[in-house]
């Protein structure tokens, strides 16, 4: 009888395991061979290297392919690659948004009955305010001090109370960062050319042209053939309607990919010039297919197929040198605390009496000043693995619509960088209300990392952003959350031999990391967080006893919350309302413990 081997048990992979298997595999089949299986010998050390090779193969292995997978990755680049196969649009440099107030003087005219009007500057998008900290901040929009809703005020009068200067006071949105530019020489034909812009820290791209003067489109995936674009009204309605939305075929697009490490990548497609089409989109009613007892006067050569042509995914360019214009932050922090954005650094200024030499006009009016009255937030902080992975679940699911609960969070959280961001955002019923009214809870971030509310214009371009994908019937409330400071107290047991010192500080530690992550909006307080985390600190015998307090103050959340009415008959969490979050403020000083 021929002698058959068993078949091979592949469930041996770690290295005991499989060298155990080995040691048994020469004991069976080759018993004369080989019979020293003392650990000092040669044969020994050959079976360890081999399983000690097999084990770390088995290891990368299971590592590698869990990196594949959105629910068991682990590693944030992966996480983040994951997500953009979904559609979520990672930028890792954040973007603050915000109002400031902008001041001028200028004289009065020589009648004295006002200000001169010829002298009324225009401010225009694209002027340059800093902060004392040093962040540049751009205005994205043109200011009219001669619009009827700036503030005016006489300034200074003569010995006679005549004007002699009026003061002129007006709002305007800025976002962090200021406008920079890079040119790349592009060479022959390269299928998905992939471009890296020089500079890091680059929020958005604003333009792509070649030397040709093609302009380029940023698209969100590179079959999108289509942008929508602000055409200037010039009607005689343009005070009601400035600008007009068009849908606008764009056969040169690109998508922008940002990393971890704040690079930033130009996507292309793979087309020619050969593939552009002078139409803007196919149009099926065009033509017709001969269908038997029918008659119709169309091309018996029609290819349906035409229909779904996709010109190859864009043109790529040729041979060409691209011109990116961008905006970059200038410092990592590019949050503003109220009042502190106080100088004008390079205005761009414009007045409608062209005779008069722009120069010469400034010469006459006063230097221009800003300031801001509410916090210019955003998000200083990035998100963290685990929200890039729960956000691009979401914004997989929402499906560019916004229905359920989960689609319009997911779509707050994927709202274009240079509108601002929110930190946490919550939706809830409004049960006051007979229709279909819906409360949207946010919160930012302030400069020092801590919860902020959101400012006036980031909860704007919110609403704005929301409004192209909620159900017609959907009315949206946008509302600040409600922050309720938090402090642990603790009291723990170490162990004899351990340094007490360290232990405690190791237990803070410890806490500090676990509560380095905000929580979300309606997020209960578990007890059983903290015995974990401290109990599982080395030196730590057992903790005794956690309390949550409620930090108040200079410098805290004057939100009234009673935590124990709030806690669980079994003591075991905290909860709150849907619109409240707790926050840890400060890690440093509201982390308390006792060791003993």
């Amino acid at each position: 009888m021929p002698n058959v081997k068993p078949p091979i048990s592949y469930t041996s992979r770690d290295f005991n395991s499989i060298q155990q298997d080995l040691i048994n595999y020469a004991k069976v089949y080759y018993p004369n061979t080989y019979k020293d299986f003392n650990e000092a010998s040669f044969g020994s050390m050959m079976i360890d290297m081999i399983s000690y090779v097999g084990d770390i193969l088995s290891f990368y292995v299971d590592y590698q392919t869990n990196e594949t997978l959105l629910d068991s990755a682990i590693e944030e680049e992966s996480i983040v690659k994951i997500a953009k196969q979904l559609g979520y649009k990672f930028n890792s440099t954040p973007i603050a948004t915000g109002e400031a107030a902008f001041y001028v003087s200028t004289p009065a005219d020589e009648s004295s009955s006002g200000p001169s009007t010829d002298l009324i500057p225009i401010l225009k998008a694209g002027t340059l305010v800093s902060s004392d900290s040093g962040a540049i901040y751009t205005l994205t929009q043109d200011i009219d001090f001669a619009n009827a809703n700036t503030e005016i005020k006489v300034a200074t009068v003569d010995d006679d109370g005549t004007p002699l200067t009026y003061a002129f006071k007006a709002y305007g949105a800025i976002v962090s960062g200021e406008q920079s530019q890079d040119q790349i020489d592009i060479g022959d034909f390269e299928r998905f050319l992939k471009i890296k812009l020089g500079d890091t820290n680059i929020s958005n791209v604003l333009s792509v042209i070649d030397s040709d003067g093609n302009e380029y489109y940023e698209v969100d995936y590179l079959s999108q053939n289509t942008v929508f674009k602000a055409i200037r009204n010039i009607a005689e309605n343009d005070e009601t309607v400035p600008y007009i939305l068009r849908s606008m075929y764009v056969p040169r697009r690109f998508t922008v990919e940002h990393t971890l490490d704040n690079e930033t990548y130009l996507q292309f497609g793979f087309g020619s010039e050969t593939e552009i089409e002078n139409k803007s989109f196919p149009d099926p009613t065009s033509a017709a297919l001969q269908l038997n007892g029918r008659e119709y006067f169309s091309n018996s050569s029609f290819d349906p197929s035409q229909i779904l042509k996709t010109e190859k995914l864009g043109i790529v360019p040729i041979n060409t040198t691209l011109t990116i214009n961008y905006r970059k932050n200038t410092i990592e922090d590019v949050n503003a605390s109220v009042g502190t954005i106080s100088t004008v650094v390079s205005p761009k200024t414009e007045f409608r009496k062209s005779s008069i030499a722009n120069s010469t006009a400034l010469q006459q009016i006063s230097a221009f000043e800003v300031d801001n009255e509410e916090p210019i937030v955003g998000s200083v902080s990035l998100p963290t693995a685990e929200e890039i992975r729960v956000r691009a679940i979401d914004n997989y699911a929402a499906q560019n619509r916004a229905v359920t609960k989960q689609d319009y969070i997911g779509l707050i959280y994927r709202i274009p960088a240079q509108f601002g961001s929110i930190k946490r955002a919550n939706i809830t019923q409004d049960t006051n209300s007979s229709k279909r009214n819906l409360n949207l809870y946010v919160i930012s971030e302030a400069d020092d990392g801590s919860l902020i509310a959101a400012s006036s214009t980031l909860k704007q371009n919110i609403k704005n952003w929301i409004n192209r994908y909620k159900m017609i019937n959907d009315s949206i409330d946008i509302l600040d959350a409600t922050i309720v400071n938090i402090g642990i107290n603790f009291q723990i047991i170490g162990e004899l031999e351990k340094d007490f010192t360290i232990v405690l500080n190791d237990a803070i530690e410890a806490l500090k990391e676990k509560y380095q992550t905000k929580k979300n909006l309606g997020e209960p307080f578990y007890y059983s967080e903290v015995y974990t985390t401290l109990n599982d600190v080395d030196g730590v015998v057992d903790t005794t006893s956690v309390e949550l307090v409620r930090k108040s103050g200079t410098g805290y959340s004057a939100t009234q919350f009673d935590i124990g009415q709030n806690t669980s008959s079994d003591g075991r969490l905290v909860t709150v309302p849907e619109n409240v979050i707790l926050e840890i403020k400060n890690l440093d000083s509201d982390l308390v413990g006792v060791i003993r």
